[in-house]
């Protein structure tokens, strides 16, 4: 990974250098706009719509549109007399529970690396907060704009997760939040029966992108010179008649379906520690042949005769 901000946690008095990196990125598939016909590529140029003439990047700046229709240009220069009191710091705030952030406020995930010099004071900081279980609000300056942001421990590496400002969160306003809407005893008993049923430990690497997938097969077979064949749908089923049937049957395919992950976990548990025996196996055979090589490559000292 490469750094992308260099900055310190202020923290009292305490300063910790650190070094800032993304710690998500989308596995997504990047396409051009090309010309069907000959396959290339799309390009746009920047144009002033007053003038027609095309525009060098160097000369383009942000401008602020009035209700009346009149542009208000900002420079460089006037981003610059803005008052980023936490530029270059993460200013610690306080210190809270993290049940208490609403999950809507988070914008982005970022881990924090410790400078050499920062390092002592980094895991003081960190284990306290670890052993404390509260999370740290902080104040952070990131592309000429200023977030409030969670500072949390994971994998023994701080992430700072920048967030939304209260007023950045639009309000739920629909309809049916106003209407009475009679929710029966046993249908209520039942979705909580479906809920305990499909109740389990959260395991991210058991979910995958089964559409990047998908398209990834499909540049694949273009790529080949193969068939491309459409994959199969699944029949989109319309909204439930009878709730209470839905529940019960949601409960029973629910169950089942369990049943067949408790019956495939061993075989998915024994492959895996084979997989790591073999790899512990593969590792040691590798350790042993670069030994000899070297013990071979090593030069030979002779012994001397004693007489």
């Amino acid at each position: 990974m490469r750094s992308i901000w260099k900055g310190a946690i202020s923290f009292g008095l305490v300063t910790i250098p650190v070094k800032l990196y993304s710690a998500t990125e989308q596995k997504d598939v990047a396409f051009h706009q090309v010309h069907r016909e000959d396959g290339g590529r799309i390009r746009y140029r920047r144009v002033c719509s007053l003038d027609g003439e095309e525009v060098q990047y160097a000369d383009i700046a942000k401008g602020y549109e009035l209700p009346t229709g009149e542009m208000v240009v900002l420079t460089d220069d006037d981003f610059e007399q803005l008052p980023l009191s936490s530029s270059r710091r993460i200013d610690v705030l306080q210190f809270c529970p993290a049940e208490q952030i609403d999950p809507i406020l988070f914008n982005k995930s970022y881990y924090l690396e410790p400078e050499a010099t920062g390092s002592k004071p980094y895991v003081l900081l960190r284990d306290a907060l670890e052993a404390s279980g509260r999370v740290a609000i902080v104040k952070v300056a990131l592309r000429q704009r200023e977030s409030l942001a969670v500072l949390r421990v994971r994998d023994g590496v701080f992430v700072m997760e920048t967030m939304l400002w209260p007023d950045e969160v639009r309000e739920a306003e629909f309809g049916f939040l106003g209407e009475d809407i009679d929710v029966r005893a046993q249908e209520l008993q039942m979705a909580n029966s479906l809920i305990d049923t499909m109740t389990a430990d959260f395991d991210p690497e058991q979910y995958h992108d089964a559409y990047r997938e998908a398209l990834e097969e499909i540049i694949e077979a273009k790529v080949a010179g193969k068939e491309v064949v459409q994959p199969e749908r699944a029949p989109e089923e319309g909204p439930a008649v009878d709730l209470m049937a839905a529940l019960r049957a949601s409960v029973e395919a629910a169950k089942k379906g369990r049943a067949a992950e408790e019956g495939e976990r061993p075989v998915k548990e024994a492959a895996k520690a084979g997989a790591k025996e073999a790899g512990k196996a593969k590792a040691a055979k590798a350790e042993k042949a670069e030994k000899a090589e070297k013990d071979k490559a090593a030069p030979r000292r002779r012994t001397r005769k004693t007489a």
